[in-house]
């Protein structure tokens, strides 16, 4: 890394022209150029200094501070994250209809239930991660592991209601 490259340091690329950095990471420039948008530009790759900007001495980014402290909260606490629900769901409503006729149904709304299915997806993670920091031999966290992969593969059906992918249950791969 050098050190005249800062934010907001005026830069010029050989093959994407003049640009401006953005954000500085420890094995990148993010820059945005004037001819070709935003770029992520390895620290070894040239780049001409038309306008240097002192960088901080600080390289980590508040983001990736924030993205820690969150992996470190939900590794190490019962708190749980803000996960929405699925758009179409908002304010929707689940009717259970018994099999017995003269039984009424039952109503429940969907955000409530929603709320549930994290609460469970989060204690499992919790569970997980007690596993993996525990005592126990390596065959045993395996062993309970594979279970674990197959309850969140059990609950995979409820994958619609979430709104973001990356928030949804995974079971098992198959290659």
């Amino acid at each position: 890394m050098r050190d005249n490259i800062g934010i907001g340091s005026r830069v010029q690329h050989e093959n994407y022209g003049k640009g401006v950095v953005i954000n500085v990471r420890s094995d990148a420039y993010l820059v945005t150029f004037i001819e070709s948008g935003y770029k992520e530009i390895p620290v070894n790759e040239v780049l001409k200094v038309l306008d240097e900007m002192v960088p901080d001495t600080d390289l980590v980014s508040a983001y990736e501070v924030e993205q820690t402290l969150k992996k470190l909260l939900q590794r190490w606490s019962d708190i749980t994250e803000t996960v929405p629900l699925g758009d179409k769901w908002k304010n929707g409503k689940m009717i259970l209809y018994p099999g017995n006729t003269g039984l009424t149904p039952k109503e429940i709304p969907i955000d409530q239930f929603f709320n549930k299915i994290v609460l469970v997806r989060d204690r499992v993670r919790v569970m997980e991660q007690r596993i993996n920091s525990s005592n126990l031999d390596n065959e045993e966290k395996v062993n309970l592991q594979q279970y674990i992969t197959r309850i969140y593969g059990s609950l995979t059906t409820f994958n619609i209601l979430f709104k973001y992918k990356e928030d949804q249950f995974t079971g098992e791969k198959t290659n």
